[in-house]
């Protein structure tokens, strides 16, 4: 007797549009956003007191008398965000092999791009705040937050061209090897080199470990909390660790596309003879065994890199990035006043963040095109490029972590806070409005870039 076949569960039923609201590209924006917005309004309710006193909740975790003791937020910010630059570390790394890095020849134009994109916000942040309490947040303005760009991009489907978005991507990735280098160098705290040595030599056992070829995810999960904790102790900032571990998940397979369609080949055949003579897939062990030799091969065709990379993008998109806007995006708007619209790190955020990025990559851009060191690739027109400027302004989730890095609980994250909350949203809305009235004007495809 056949297994019973449920093709359709009532359960796939009713998860079914939660699924197709994930399979769209602007999604994880749109949950980020919401979270943001559920955040504001929580810290402005009447009940408003509960935000902060909420996400100061101690929560203690260990084995005896060794252990951690931290806030809510600060479980989030220093635990969970470690995830979020573990899958950084693994996007950085596939395109360093295989994506818009990894050709010395088309590297030039988004690196150069970033770099002013990097560069001028800090400068504009500093020269407003230089000599005041607030000069050490400069690093604030510097980050693109990558699933909002892609996000108003995502929104615009074809209006905009796809050499556009695929720019754009690596700016954004480009950009955040920036704002880890800045982090790790500029807003660490003072290194125990002891717990710092161990963190490094745990590294190397990985990357050992991968040469060696151990592809077990469990081992490059068990040493990489043995890492983080490492990091926790040295003073170097946790989040730093998840990038390093990214580094050191293989990124190659066992199987090759031939070998792979030939296993499975032999595979199916021995399922479709075994069905043939009436086997039921429950009890039949020649049916059982193709099958776990067809699953052992995908696993073989498979880099651990892009199984991991592809396993935890969901629950950084719609779970962990939105928590951390949830805990850090809570501000008090009826400290907005004009005071506070004029104080020298608002100003330097929302000016860094808007016209920075313009300013930055519209300059750094022109000149890479102009000495011929790289050229526009074909579709994107100076206009497209100028609107994506604006896109790059939304600094939310990096700009919120280093403004936390930078003035921990003072009041100077507060006018940080409120510098980005003003010019990411507007940034965004002017970036899809000027993007999608270009591409209305002319065709997304097919035109020539000015050389």
């Amino acid at each position: 007797m056949s297994p019973r076949v449920v093709p359709n569960p009532p359960i796939r039923r009713v998860l079914r549009p939660i699924r197709e609201f994930g399979r769209v590209q602007a999604s994880g924006g749109i949950v980020l956003l919401a979270c943001s917005v559920v955040a504001i309004l929580w810290a402005n309710a009447p009940f408003g007191h509960t935000y902060e006193e909420f996400w100061h909740t101690k929560l203690s975790i260990g084995v005896g008398s060794a252990g951690i003791s931290w806030d809510l937020r600060h479980w989030i910010n220093d635990g969970l965000m470690v995830i979020f630059f573990l899958v950084v570390g693994l996007e950085i790394k596939r395109e360093f092999l295989v994506g818009e890095l990894a050709d010395r020849r088309r590297v030039a134009l988004p690196l150069l791009a970033a770099l002013g994109g990097m560069v001028v916000p800090a400068a504009i942040y500093w020269l407003i705040n230089r000599g005041t309490p607030g000069e050490i947040g400069w690093g604030i303005p510097m980050s693109i937050d990558i699933a909002f760009a892609l996000g108003v991009l995502a929104l615009l489907g074809n209006r905009v061209p796809l050499a556009l978005r695929v720019l754009v991507t690596a700016v954004a990735i480009i950009d955040d090897i920036g704002a880890i280098l800045v982090i790790a160098v500029f807003y660490t705290a003072r290194i125990d080199l002891s717990a710092a040595a161990v963190g490094i030599a745990l590294l190397l056992l990985l990357a050992a470990a991968n040469r060696a070829g151990v592809r077990s995810p469990l081992v490059y999960g068990a040493v990489g909390i043995l890492v983080w904790l490492a990091f926790v102790r040295s003073g170097i900032h946790a989040t730093i660790a998840g990038v390093l571990l990214a580094f050191t998940i293989p990124a190659w397979v066992r199987l090759d596309t031939g070998s792979f369609l030939a296993r499975a080949r032999t595979s199916l055949e021995r399922v479709e003879d075994a069905a043939r003579q009436g086997g039921s897939v429950l009890t039949d062990q020649v049916q059982q065994h193709a099958l776990q030799d067809l699953e052992t091969s995908c696993e073989r065709a498979q880099a651990p890199l892009q199984r991991l990379e592809h396993t935890l993008h969901p629950w950084v998109s719609f779970a962990i990035v939105p928590v951390f806007a949830l805990a850090n995006a809570g501000t008090n708007l009826g400290t907005l006043t004009a005071e506070m619209l004029l104080h020298p790190v608002t100003l330097g955020v929302v000016l860094g963040l808007i016209l920075g990025n313009q300013i930055g990559i519209m300059a750094f851009t022109w000149a890479t095109v102009r000495l011929r060191i790289a050229v526009l690739p074909p579709g994107i027109t100076w206009a497209h490029l100028y609107g994506a400027t604006w896109v790059a302004g939304i600094g939310f989730t990096m700009s919120l972590f280093i403004a936390n890095l930078a003035f921990g609980e003072e009041a100077l994250l507060q006018a940080a806070k409120m510098g980005i909350l003003i010019a990411s949203p507007f940034c965004g809305v002017v970036g899809y409005l000027l993007l999608g009235r270009i591409g209305r004007r002319r065709p997304a495809t097919g035109v020539a870039a000015p050389a």
